[in-house]
């Protein structure tokens, strides 16, 4: 579609001349549209944030000296209320050393992170059966804030 703008049809005379004469064209970005989309995807994703999460949720203890460590080892959590899973998934305790060898055939050491509220049999029970199954148990623990030690 062309516009006319200025006189280029014989000074103006014609149709289009008179309704155009004077204006440019219009280029302006409607920003009320966009904004809306904007916030329509802000409320959507402020509702679907807390969804999103995933894993367990364990609270392990913190201790003054935590090592770091890289090592890629199977993982044992056990939950508050004594559920017991192997990489996010339930296992049975009885059949935590024949599962992590089924998936982790080269495993000699496994992480056991155990919820700081957790009643000591459950973690008892799941070290034994660890050292039953010739695996050597790593247990997690967090940092402690600040230096609580007194010299």
């Amino acid at each position: 579609m062309a516009f006319s703008v200025g006189g280029s049809n014989g000074g103006g005379n014609g149709k289009f001349g008179r309704r155009f004469r004077g204006t440019g064209t219009l280029s302006e970005i409607n920003i009320v549209p966009l904004v809306d989309v904007v916030l329509v995807l802000l409320i959507i994703f402020m509702l679907t944030a807390h969804v999103m999460e995933f894993g367990l949720e364990i609270d392990v203890p913190k201790t003054t000296h935590v090592k770091d460590t890289a090592e890629d080892l199977p993982v044992i959590s056990i939950t508050k209320d004594a559920r017991i899973y192997l990489n996010g998934n339930p296992v049975n305790i009885h059949q935590i050393g024949t599962e992590i060898r089924r998936k982790f055939p080269n495993a000699t050491k496994v992480y056991v992170q155990a919820d700081a509220n957790a009643i000591w049999d459950t973690p008892v029970q799941v070290i034994s059966e660890l050292g039953e199954a010739k695996l050597e148990p790593q247990i997690v623990t967090k940092p402690m804030e600040g230096n609580p030690r007194r010299r």
